[in-house]
């Protein structure tokens, strides 16, 4: 005895099926989708390099340093006067922050303890994005950053505080920029640093124009 099921499934299946295509369909768009954006501004060249500045207060006059071991346009930062233990740490040019913990372990060493136990890797760190795939990282910062991932900060906005966290010797800035996935040598309001590489110990005097506006 028929009862007219099998028909009515005959009927539905394919709406089914096509329903089921373009829905896989729209799926396979989508990923494709974002996996363009978010591989296709890693593939073009770097945009132009923006006008850092020194990430300390404005009109100080800090040592940008290295040494051999230091690896290749790494720049350490210490003040030529004063105290360089909680200094303020600055952004060297607008962006958003997508690092703000900490890089390997604290370690012991404090104001209270400058001879403690060293840490690994940086400490304390901030990595702000600035666009055009350049970035810039601090390191060793004296205790948690004062911004979070995520946050878009401007050009001399205070990130943290110098420190020693981390794998450092004595409380001090390590600071790089990048361009890519690379490291490039470190340009403050246009000028070039000098530090290109860690053959033998290179120091150079640079004061802060990371001034306020106007």
């Amino acid at each position: 005895m028929t009862t007219g099921h099998p028909s009515s499934l005959r009927h539905r299946r394919p709406a089914r099926s096509r329903t089921l295509r373009v829905v896989l369909a729209l799926g396979a768009v989508g990923i494709v989708a974002a996996i363009a954006v978010a591989v296709v501004p890693l593939l073009l060249p770097p945009g132009p390099r923006p006008l850092f500045q020194l990430p300390v207060a404005c009109g100080e006059t800090w040592q940008l340093g290295t040494y051999p071991g230091h690896d290749d346009y790494d720049v350490d930062l210490f003040p030529t006067k004063g105290e360089a233990w909680g200094r303020p740490v600055l952004a060297s040019y607008a962006g958003k922050v997508t690092e703000a913990g900490i890089n390997g372990s604290l370690g012991g060493r404090a104001p209270d303890d400058p001879d403690g136990p060293r840490g690994r890797g940086g400490g304390y760190w901030v990595k702000i994005d600035h666009g055009g795939r350049w970035e810039t990282q601090y390191l060793h910062l004296l205790e948690p950053p004062l911004v979070r991932v995520g946050q878009r900060v401007a050009q001399g906005q205070q990130i943290g505080r110098v420190g020693s966290t981390g794998n450092s010797g004595a409380p001090h800035l390590h600071y790089e920029q990048r361009r890519g996935w690379e490291k490039a040598e470190t340009y403050f309001d246009g000028v070039p640093s000098g530090i290109t590489h860690d053959d033998t110990e290179y120091t150079v005097t640079r004061k802060s124009n990371n001034c306020p506006a106007g």
